[in-house]
């Protein structure tokens, strides 16, 4: 049988094939693997010369990959690590979206285009990538520190926001211009209170009914002891539910398959679901993104440069002063305006699933779809190079200007211990970097003992909430000398780092030693190389959690048989 008669089959071979050279070549230059999808779309799309893969099969691929993105999107949301950053990451991502629509929709109007198109391409750059922010933070080792939890509470509420917009869009489409759904004659106000009552009915169902009945299924299916079966239970619950969503509720693919995930996290198995679904999201996420890759013209670039440019300006510049404005509006450092300004300089798979919803109701021209993947391919690119200058420009303009450095360390009045705070916790108390996981457990036997403590903790919200309990706490980065000088380092006995970021902590020590020679410090470390050298230094004694797990479970062992450790 010839393989053009076979077109899944092509399709799927052809551009996984030739996603994985192109996404290859991409990492070894230090890009994007997206980048590289989504130029292998580009290759076999219509637009360019050669082999043209099939356009409708692709295109339903590339809705099963974004039931899968948004169902990962929702394995992983947390309401927690959402709550814990609330203060900047809600209000600043609502504002920087607002600001960044703005910039967009008055640069179409100011093209010629209607105000829906305007308004879409608007809130298509409004929107960064999380899968690529995700990806840059673990490559510099800052997923856990306090400045990835606020880039990435504010791109998990930007997802939020755009989830709501599918929702909305469709009803609203025939009053901005567009075409609305088919069936869908009568007045907008009433549609979108018709979708807004399905919306809130598919909600309340997987709230009340899905949350309870489908971890269950996914216990069932996981004592049965096959991993196949439980792979295919996660995999269909995604799936399922995102149809049945559709087909229903009149609700998207996208909103079904995040709510699927969010019930799923609840159960105890969400972290193996996870994993186990994990290589069928990739594959279908690499097909969505090539899928995208094939409705981008080339030609574009050289027909409207000056377009493309304006694009690619709104989303590395316009969007991210914003983004840095607003940070530092809300009274946080520097270093966390310029790490979510970088953030956010690049726009990636929702924006990408809005276009094509805006193009289908006959909203956004077929030139603004390309613009957004040529801004998406163009922001993508560069995104590394931006990262990696945010160190480098934040020593140049700190040792140029004196307003920079009044905002590396700006008015807080948390960043000072209280005038009332207890004289006990001042001399021979421990200082606790971090209060997290682990940084509690150790604040929590200290204070059963009896042992004073401070905590430095770069959460502004979470410092309100010790010393709204009684815990004297300050606010800042403790690899700065002035929040370990406000935590009286120069009177304490013992200095315990409990944050997961070990990133900056030579220059913890050297500042403690420096202001308390006779200081003990002992480190929470995830590398054995670092800690075995930080030990032959003698700057600290290191706990590696790997260690200290095999060390309790050998004393259980040992003591099982009466054998002393």
């Amino acid at each position: 049988m010839l393989p053009h008669s076979l077109p899944l089959i092509t399709t799927i071979a052809t551009a996984l094939g030739l996603a994985l050279a192109l996404g290859f070549l991409a990492v070894r230059i230090k890009l994007p693997a997206l980048v590289g999808y989504l130029l292998a779309g580009v290759l076999i799309g219509p637009f360019t010369p050669g082999f043209v893969a099939d356009a409708h099969i692709a295109s339903e691929l590339a809705e099963i990959g974004v039931m899968l993105l948004m169902f990962g999107v929702g394995l992983h949301f947390s309401l927690d690590d959402l709550l814990g950053v609330r203060k900047i990451a809600v209000p600043g991502a609502v504002l920087q979206i607002a600001v960044a629509t703005a910039l967009g929709a008055g640069v179409a109007l100011a093209w010629g285009w209607g105000l829906g198109g305007a308004l879409v391409f608007g809130l298509s750059l409004s929107v960064a990538s999380t899968v690529v922010l995700l990806r840059a933070l673990e490559a510099r080792g800052a997923l856990a520190s306090m400045n990835g939890r606020i880039a990435v509470g504010w791109l998990i509420v930007e997802d939020l926001a755009m989830v709501l917009v599918l929702v909305l869009l469709p009803p609203l489409a025939g009053w901005l211009g567009g075409h609305a759904p088919a069936g869908d004659g009568g007045s907008p106000w009433y549609a979108l209170g018709l979708t807004l009552l399905k919306v809130a009915a598919f909600i309340a169902l997987m709230l009340v009914v899905g949350r309870r009945l489908f971890p269950k299924l996914l216990w069932q299916v996981a004592r049965t002891g096959s991993r196949e079966l439980f792979t295919l239970c996660v995999v269909v619950a995604a799936i399922s539910i995102a149809y049945g969503a559709a087909t229903l509720f009149g609700v998207s693919f996208a909103l079904g398959a995040f709510f699927a995930g969010m019930v799923l996290r609840d159960s105890e198995f969400s972290h193996r679901a996870a994993q186990e679904s994990l290589p069928l999201r990739e594959a279908f996420a690499v097909l969505f993104f090539v899928a995208v890759g094939m409705l981008f013209d080339p030609v574009i670039l050289i027909k409207q440069p000056l377009q493309v440019l304006a694009v690619v300006g709104i989303i590395v510049i316009g969007k991210s002063l914003a983004a840095a404005a607003l940070v530092l509006a809300l009274r946080y450092p520097l270093n966390t305006a310029l790490t979510v300004s970088a953030s956010l300089a690049q726009i990636g798979e929702f924006s990408f699933i809005l276009a094509g919803l805006g193009e289908s109701l006959g909203l956004l021209p077929t030139e603004g779809q390309s613009l957004i993947l040529a801004g998406a391919l163009v922001s993508m690119a560069i995104n590394p190079l931006v990262f990696a200058a945010v160190e480098p420009f934040q020593v140049w303009i700190r040792s140029r200007s004196r307003l920079a450095r009044r905002l590396e360390r700006p008015v807080n009045p948390l960043a000072e211990l209280p005038v009332t705070t207890d004289v006990k916790f001042l001399s021979g108390q421990v200082v606790l970097v971090g209060y997290g996981r682990v940084g509690r457990r150790v604040g929590d036997t200290l204070a059963e003992h009896g042992i004073p403590y401070v905590v430095a903790e770069r959460n502004r919200e979470l410092v309100e909430r010790l010393r709204e309990s009684g815990i004297a706490a300050v606010s800042g980065d403790a690899a700065d000398p002035a929040v370990l000088i406000q935590a009286h380092i120069v009177n304490a006995s013992l200095l315990v780092i409990a944050i997961p970021d070990t990133f900056d902590v030579r220059r913890m020590i050297e500042t403690a030693r420096t202001l308390n020679p006779g200081i003990e410090t002992i480190i929470r470390g995830h590398n054995e190389q670092e800690a075995a050298l930080l030990e032959q230094e003698g700057a600290a004694k290191v706990f590696l959690g790997s260690n200290e797990l095999a060390k309790a479970m050998s004393r259980h062992a040992l003591a099982r048989f009466g054998k002393a450790p």
